[in-house]
C-alpha cells in the first residue's frame, strides 16, 4: 500500500489485506455491492430547497453533541441507501459522529422537479447542502466523504473553494480522475456489464421525466459516453461529452485542494482506473494523503479482517 509522504502529519493507516477468495477486482466490486448487508441507523429523511426551485433529499442521523457532522455522497446511480453509505452512517454513529447523506437529484424517493439531474462535476448542490448543514448545525464542523462519482465532485468542490471550503476534513474513495478515459474504459470487456446496468436506470429515469417534461433530450445511443453527449451535456450546459468531461474531471482540481484529504483507491480498479491519476500533482499537495492498495475493487475492499475501509476512514476523521 502506497501512502503519500508529503502531508504535514502523515496518518499511519492499516494495510489492506484481501480475503483469499477475492481473486480479482470484479469480485471485490460485485460481492461488496450485491451481497453486503445494510444496517442503517435510525435516521430521518428531509427535503431542502435549491436556488433553482427544486429540492434535495437528505438522510440525517444527528447526535446531540459537538462532534462533527459527516456529509456523505454516493456514486453513479446510487443513493443514500447504498451499503457503503448506510453502513458508514452506522459506524459514524458508533463513535459519536453525526451524518447527513445527500441523495443526488433523481436518486432519492421521488423524481426532482427540474429537467436537470446530477453529474460528476455538480458542485452547486454540494454548496447548497453544506450551507444547509452550517445553518442547521452551526456548532458542528463539517467533514465529507465521497464515493466514485460523489468523490469526483467532492474533489472538484474542494479545489474550487481552496481555503474557503466549508469542509474541514475529507475522504475520496475510488474517484474517477479523467472522466473521458474512464467513460471509454466502460466499453471494454467485463466493464460493459457495469455500463449496461448504469444505462438501464439512467434511461428509465430519462423516460420517466419525459412524461412530465416532453422536451427532455432524446437518447439513441448504447454507451455512457453517448448518454453524456446526448443528455448530460445538454441538460447541464456543456457543449458535449468532451466539454463536460474536460471541465469536470477531478484531475484538474487536486492542485488547489487546501483541505486535509485522504484518497483511497485500488490499483486494480477497472471502473475508475488509477492509471489516470495525476500522481505528481497529488504528491506535491501537502494537504493530500493517498492510500493506494495493490488489491481491491471499485469502492469494494473485501478484507481478511472485515471492515478495513471503514476503519481507515474513521481513523482519518478522528486524527
Amino acid at each position: 500500500m502506497q501512502q503519500n509522504k508529503n502531508i504535514q502529519s502523515e496518518i499511519l493507516l492499516e494495510p489492506f489485506e484481501s480475503v483469499w477468495w477475492a481473486w480479482n477486482a470484479h469480485v471485490h466490486t460485485i460481492v461488496a455491492s450485491q451481497f453486503s448487508k445494510v444496517v442503517k441507523p435510525d435516521h430521518k429523511r428531509i427535503e431542502i430547497s435549491t436556488p433553482d426551485a427544486d429540492f434535495l433529499e437528505i438522510d440525517t442521523c444527528i447526535l446531540e453533541n459537538e462532534k462533527p457532522i459527516v456529509a456523505l455522497f454516493h456514486g453513479l446511480e446510487g443513493s443514500a441507501d447504498r451499503y457503503y453509505i448506510g453502513n458508514l452512517m452506522r459506524e459514524l454513529q458508533a463513535i459519536g459522529f453525526s451524518s447527513a447523506a445527500l441523495n443526488f437529484r433523481g436518486c432519492g424517493s421521488k423524481m426532482n422537479e427540474q429537467p436537470r439531474f446530477y453529474h460528476s462535476g455538480e458542485t452547486e448542490d454540494y454548496r447548497t447542502f453544506f450551507n444547509w448543514i452550517s445553518k442547521a448545525y452551526p456548532s458542528k464542523k463539517i467533514y465529507a466523504i465521497g464515493f466514485s462519482l460523489g468523490a469526483n465532485a467532492l474533489v472538484k468542490y474542494l479545489g474550487e473553494e481552496g481555503h474557503q471550503s466549508q469542509v474541514c476534513r475529507a475522504v475520496a474513495v475510488s474517484p474517477p480522475y479523467d472522466l473521458k478515459a474512464g467513460s471509454l474504459k466502460l466499453q471494454e470487456g467485463f466493464n460493459r456489464i457495469y455500463e449496461i446496468n448504469f444505462l438501464k436506470t439512467l434511461v428509465e429515469k430519462l423516460e420517466q421525466k419525459r412524461r412530465k417534461i416532453p422536451e427532455m433530450p432524446e437518447f439513441t445511443g448504447k454507451t455512457i459516453y453517448e448518454f453524456d453527449d446526448q443528455v448530460t451535456a445538454k441538460l447541464h450546459g456543456f457543449e458535449g461529452a468532451d466539454d463536460y468531461y474536460h471541465q469536470c474531471s477531478s484531475k484538474h482540481f487536486y492542485k488547489d485542494v487546501k483541505t486535509d484529504l485522504l484518497v483511497v483507491h485500488s490499483k486494480e480498479d477497472t471502473l475508475c482506473p488509477i492509471e489516470f491519476a495525476p500522481f505528481k500533482t497529488i504528491e506535491k499537495n501537502r494537504f493530500i494523503q493517498t492510500c493506494f492498495t495493490e488489491e481491491g475493487g471499485h469502492v469494494g475492499f473485501l478484507s481478511s479482517n472485515p471492515g478495513w475501509l471503514f476503519r481507515i476512514i474513521l481513523k482519518w476523521l478522528n486524527a
